[in-house]
């Protein structure tokens, strides 16, 4: 839903990337192959997933959660501190965690070999593989992220 609805938001305003972007449609995150294989020209990746809500989490069914690393290890410290600072700049309501269980498609693509920088970005939701919650503005704050982070101008 956030893929279709920034594209569909890039092509109605006539916004343009100041770089080459490519949205990826994987089906296989789950199962850690995903993202396995990159073109040649990628140089990052941000991965958009769902964000942890928990006792020992910050991240809430109203933010953009930011992970800084997750079972694989580390995301890239300078896209992650980008991030931060576009929310914190923009007014995104949004946090920062460590997922110690969970893995992204960048994990994939690295594993595949690929030589890239990586982040993971995404709405908080509640119940995960359950009934599955999220609040209208986690997907906002998440849309406009992104669109922060491209570089996006009319």
């Amino acid at each position: 839903a956030i893929f279709l609805t920034l594209l569909k938001a890039l092509k109605d305003e006539n916004v343009t990337t100041p770089q080459k972007t490519y949205f990826l449609f994987s089906t296989y995150e789950e199962v850690g192959h995903g993202a396995a294989y990159v073109p040649s020209d990628v140089s990052e990746v941000i991965a958009v997933d769902m964000g942890c809500i928990g006792l020992d989490l910050t991240c809430t069914e109203y933010d953009v959660s930011i992970c800084a690393k997750d079972s694989g290890g580390p995301y890239d410290y300078l896209m992650t501190s980008k991030l931060i600072e576009l929310a914190k700049e923009n007014g995104l309501k949004y946090a920062v965690d460590i997922y110690p269980r969970y893995g992204s498609d960048v994990g994939a693509a690295l594993g595949g070999g690929n030589n890239i920088k990586g982040a993971l970005i995404g709405p908080g939701v509640h119940a995960s593989h359950g009934m599955e919650r999220t609040h209208y503005s986690a997907l906002e704050n998440t849309i406009n992220l992104i669109l922060l982070y491209l570089g996006c101008k009319k």
